[in-house]
């Protein structure tokens, strides 16, 4: 059986009772229908999941298919289709280097193309979303081929349709509109705009941008390095939370508050966490906090995935007796909770 400490970014997880490279559409859907009513997880490159050390009973499906189908036009930028295998950062860097612009912000992102619209994906100030058209997913349910536009998919943030309704949807394809263009969109997040020395809401290059966010996201440790045990992680367990007015009014005047549409507030993870007690370097076990960044658990010491879970389950509690906030992981526990 394959041990899936060997498919994961974390390292850890057991098991799998069975074990599948799906390198197509074709031979996505008969993987599938072979599992019947069994369950199935389906990975791509493993980089937000920590799987119990008791593994999976069940199929694994590893999509790993990369096609790419591209329309391209002067005026109205690039229609892309690219296979949910796709690792996504390869995607971002050969959109950047074939002079299409949108997706520079979101450079370093673990994972693969199919796992994008499922998490929503984003990173300094942007998301995924802005940029999709079209989604082609397997229903489980009804054994068919469905495609959903952007507004069918439910975007919102780090949620999607397809996240609301688990195991149901497989990804097989992401349709993507990007214009032409050597700068960047609007950089919104000041720490981005601070390092490429521009105000908040200009534009800059789209090839310093990729590069900025690359050095950003490095030196939080979150670039994956095998040689760097300090990045051997999900990337971020946790979303930021977005809580109510009262609460966010009964937070410490330096918390961060970013209003919503909704009238409720966005605050940062990662301050709750450094301002519960939980410092960088805190370990449990074979687990560790990162070195660079809270929000980053990392397998430092031959770490088991529960050592991972009660490393985060420590952060969790810490937060919620300090600030009364229960954060949300980010990550896909598959075997374990935090309850």
């Amino acid at each position: 059986m394959a041990e899936l400490r060997h498919y994961t970014s974390l390292r850890v997880g057991g098991p799998a009772k069975k074990f599948v490279d799906a390198h197509n559409e074709k031979e996505i859907v008969a993987a599938i229908e072979a599992a019947g009513d069994s369950p199935i997880l389906i990975i791509g490159g493993g980089t937000n999941i920590l799987v119990a050390d008791g593994g999976f009973d069940g199929t694994v499906i590893r999509i790993t298919n990369k096609s790419l189908e591209a329309e391209i036009d002067a005026c109205s930028g690039a229609t892309l289709s690219i296979g949910a295998g796709e690792n996504w950062d390869d995607f971002v860097k050969s959109s950047v280097t074939r002079g299409f612009a949108g997706l520079e912000t979101l450079s370093g992102i673990p994972g693969t193309v199919g796992a994008s619209p499922i998490q929503n994906i984003g990173a300094y100030g942007h998301e995924v979303s802005e940029f999709i058209t079209r989604v082609r997913t397997y229903d489980r349910e009804k054994k068919e081929i469905k495609t959903f536009t952007n507004e069918q998919c439910e975007f919102s943030y780090r949620n999607s349709y397809f996240k609301a309704h688990p195991g149901r949807y497989v990804v097989i394809e992401v349709q993507f509109q990007l214009r032409m263009g050597i700068e960047s969109t609007p950089i919104t997040y000041a720490e981005l705009a601070n390092k490429l020395e521009i105000a908040v809401g200009e534009r800059a290059p789209v090839v310093a941008t990729r590069k900025a966010v690359l050095e950003l996201r490095a030196a939080k440790g979150m670039l994956l390095n095998p040689s760097d045990r300090d990045s051997w992680s999900a990337g971020s367990f946790f979303t930021n939370p977005i809580i109510d007015a009262a609460t966010a009014a009964k937070l410490p005047k330096g918390a961060p508050r970013w209003p919503q549409a909704d009238g409720r507030i966005k605050t940062s993870a990662a301050w709750l966490i450094e301002n519960s007690g939980i410092k960088k370097g805190d370990a449990f076990g074979g687990a560790r906090i990162s070195t660079k960044h809270v929000l980053a658990l990392t397998n430092a010491a031959n770490a088991t995935a529960q050592d991972i879970a009660s490393l985060a389950k420590s952060a969790q509690q810490h937060v919620q007796d300090m600030f009364g906030i229960t954060l949300e992981p980010e990550v896909n526990l598959i075997g374990l909770n935090l309850q």
